[in-house]
């Protein structure tokens, strides 16, 4: 019979944890769909993906700075090797720095030797700005195969792009610290116009109500709010608002953990946690679909 999980413990009897992250995004997944030669160039798009770099991301710096939390901050190649600033800067103000591909390339149009191409091509760029290499890695749109898995192994990094459970748990070898799409900003805020298919972005009100919810839930869980916000979306002034009013309640609550995503992946690894909540492997077997009724 298989048995659920225990609850997760937290160091110095804490009773949850809260990271919160961002997706460097920028322009880069942008330029990845614009990447054929017959595309057509939009200025209006392309422009409101460069105000993150410009303008939004200090503002979620000097945000993090004002509560005193330290964040990790996830950046494509193709966006650090564009804003060589960005890197250092983030070092410098006392943030973690972690792998999110090179263009933001897709998973499901991209093949493996083109993502261990991008992951290396980041890897050197990252190298080359910060004279290391960094510990993490998430995945663009948060989705993965197993080569990926792989390659994160093989590098020794943690992940940060799965949904398994709702607090750390080892993957195939990886330890993984989970995401969330529920409390991930582009679900609610994303709108770039251009007469795509798209939602209109959300009141800030409800947003902040139901981030507020699962943070209160997961509380009583023992679990682990990871929070994911973007320069471009979040970076403009009410969604700021919005972080504001949300970090205010969680970083005057007690028994929570504020720390980033490598210090939560570390705590895992070296607690008495690893080893107990393993997921199974994330390769299946081949599949054969079930038959039902007659057939002619």
């Amino acid at each position: 019979m298989v048995q659920p999980w225990p609850r997760y413990q937290w160091p110095q009897g804490r009773d949850s944890a809260f990271c919160f992250t961002v997706d460097v995004d920028a322009d880069s997944p942008y330029l990845w769909q614009q990447r054929a030669p017959e595309a057509t160039r939009s200025l209006g798009q392309l422009e409101q993906r460069r105000f993150g770099p410009r303008m939004g991301i200090w503002r979620l710096l000097d945000l993090l700075d004002r509560f005193g939390v330290k964040g990790s901050f996830f950046v494509p190649g193709a966006v650090a090797e564009a804003n060589p600033e960005l890197l250092p800067a983030f070092l410098q103000r006392g943030h973690e720095i972690g792998l999110h591909g090179f263009f933001h390339e897709i998973v499901a149009q991209s093949s493996d030797a083109e993502f261990t191409g991008a992951l290396e091509a980041a890897i050197e760029v990252f190298r080359r700005q910060t004279g290391a290499v960094p510990k993490g890695f998430r995945s663009p749109a948060w989705e993965m195969t197993p080569h990926m898995l792989a390659e994160v192994r093989r590098h020794g990094f943690w992940d940060s792009s799965l949904a398994g459970a709702d607090h750390p748990y080892e993957i195939d070898g990886v330890v993984e610290v989970p995401v969330q799409w529920a409390i991930d900003d582009a679900v609610f805020f994303k709108f770039s116009g251009g007469g795509t298919d798209q939602w209109p972005p959300e009141a800030p009100g409800p947003i902040l109500e139901g981030w507020l919810d699962e943070w209160e839930g997961l509380r009583r869980l023992n679990g682990l709010f990871m929070l994911t916000v973007h320069d471009w979306i979040s970076g403009r002034a009410q969604r700021l608002r919005l972080l504001e009013r949300l970090l205010e309640r969680i970083t005057t609550a007690p028994g929570v953990w504020i720390a980033t995503v490598g210090e939560v992946a570390a705590y895992h690894a070296g607690s008495a946690n690893a080893g107990r909540f393993v997921a199974a492997s994330a390769i299946p077997g081949p599949v054969e679909p079930r038959r039902f009724g007659r057939t002619a």
